[in-house]
């Protein structure tokens, strides 16, 4: 199992309990296969650049371990759920 790091953009005008939601459903994902070591929800900031005409965005850092399996998973479902503007799941270094 290799160290991950995702970090997502949720919409800023999504409710909190569905962003709590959203959460906790790619954490759950992520359980089934691996472990989530930190998950932190950053709160609503200011994008470097409009994405289709949303300027801000509600960020979501989660570091984790998993294998491939996990992770293709979890892109797959990110990229289908619809409150997701932007995604990144990369190799953890540290």
């Amino acid at each position: 199992m290799r160290k991950y790091e995702l970090m997502y953009i949720i919409r800023p005008e999504t409710e909190q309990e569905a962003v709590q939601a959203l959460v906790e459903k790619f954490n759950g994902i992520i359980a089934n296969g691996g472990e989530v070591s930190k998950s932190d929800v950053l709160g609503k900031r200011r994008l470097a650049y409009e994405i289709n005409k949303i300027r801000d965005g509600i960020y979501v850092l989660v570091h984790f371990t998993g294998t491939t399996e996990v992770v293709n998973e979890l892109d797959r479902v990110i990229k289908i759920t619809d409150d997701v503007i932007r995604f990144l799941i990369v190799k953890d270094a540290a």
